[in-house]
């Protein structure tokens, strides 16, 4: 039998996991709301970003090195929470959170990680914790101290889930977890609405209906940045105001994401909403507040693409875990490599020896809005 081809691009990854996984699982994974609009419109949108590349610029050795909330990463990428990986492959988030650390970017916990804190914070990997709100106050106190003891270095609270999007691809399988698959941090082993079967019926949405709490508002956020020194990250802002009002309430940065598609169908792409986002933040004079940004990243040209809109680094989700349902440990290792590989030959390619020359690049749509004239 001959050897499978090696993987030129993070995109490779994708069929490689949808042979390795079940139909139900490559769904919970792939699928997003409703008809699947905004999913689409992702990627639509990155691909119509066009840049400007700059010419005789020093090119080469890119420095692809950045911060991220004060602190120094080797790619201005963060692995973006995904819940349940152990859905995928049996190593679950260890496996991921190990590559992270080798590639020297942080990991994003969810709260609904499959693999206690515990384990994951021996594999080395700076940590951020990514916080649902439960109904529970005394539930929401453990998680936050419980981040804090692992030593997570930041909380990343997601606000655009009140409810969990209809994902229609589990309703009609009627998707449920298996039962070796549970949220380390919530349930008991085998226990929770999330591993009931119904017909017609997403048992994780119910789960996330029955823990976490639709009730959270603007005071809430506030709340919950008198409870911990950890530095505070709002992801799932797509209105300027919005992130305007986060920073005034002290987050040191936002997350402009639509989920991945995977809540409100017809929210307006990541990639569209960048710009104005960066732009009021910057009027309001809130420097102190990076810009993040999410859904539809699928390669290191997309990175090239997210930090020219304006964003000062980029989550990045569902291409981690085709790696990890491919290869564990190795795939997530590979598809960083690769996504690594790729932003720093399109760095190169766009005349720009580091980050700081990537925020400078312009887009086709900022050429030309110069006076109306084309460039």
């Amino acid at each position: 039998m001959s050897a499978r081809p090696a993987a030129l691009s993070v995109t490779d990854y994708a069929d490689r996991a949808r042979a390795a996984l079940g139909r139900e699982a490559w769904d919970w994974l792939e699928g997003g709301a409703g008809q699947e609009r905004t999913l689409a419109a992702n990627r639509a949108a990155l691909d119509q970003v066009s840049v400007v590349p700059r010419v005789l610029a020093d090119v080469a050795a890119c420095d692809s090195g950045g911060l991220l909330l004060g602190r120094p990463a080797r790619l201005p990428v963060a692995v973006a929470p995904v819940a349940y990986q152990r859905l995928f492959h049996p190593d679950g988030e260890s496996a991921a959170a190990r590559a992270a650390a080798a590639a020297g970017i942080p990991f994003v916990v969810s709260t609904l990680t499959s693999t206690p804190l515990a384990q994951l914070a021996a594999t080395g990997a700076e940590l951020w914790f990514q916080l649902y709100w439960p109904k529970d106050e005394a539930l929401l106190l453990r998680l936050v101290r419980g981040a804090e003891e692992a030593g997570c270095r930041a909380l990343v609270l997601t606000v655009d889930v009140p409810f969990m999007g209809r994902r229609l691809r589990d309703v009609r399988h009627g998707f449920a977890l298996p039962q070796g698959v549970r949220a380390a941090l919530l349930d008991n082993p085998g226990a929770g609405a999330a591993h009931r079967r119904t017909a017609h019926a997403s048992a994780v949405a119910a789960h996330t209906a029955e823990v976490f709490s639709a009730s959270v508002g603007w005071p809430d956020l506030a709340r919950l940045r008198r409870v911990t020194d950890l530095p505070l990250v709002v992801k799932g802002v797509l209105d300027p105001g919005d992130a305007v009002r986060a920073a005034e309430a002290g987050a040191a940065a936002v997350v402009v994401s639509n989920h991945g598609g995977r809540q409100l169908d017809g929210a307006v792409p990541s990639a569209v909403a960048l710009p104005a986002v960066v732009r009021r933040l910057r009027a309001a004079g809130a420097e102190h507040c990076q810009v993040f940004a999410d859904s539809g990243v699928r390669s290191g040209s997309d990175v090239l693409a997210m930090l020219a809109l304006g964003a000062s680094g980029v989550l990045l989700g569902r291409p981690l875990v085709w790696g990890l349902a491919a290869g564990g440990e190795a795939g997530c290792a590979d598809v960083l490599r690769l996504l690594g590989e790729e932003f720093r030959h399109a760095m190169a390619l766009a005349g720009c020896p580091d980050l700081a020359a990537v925020a400078g690049l312009r887009t086709a749509a900022d050429a030309c809005s110069c006076g109306g004239r084309p460039w």
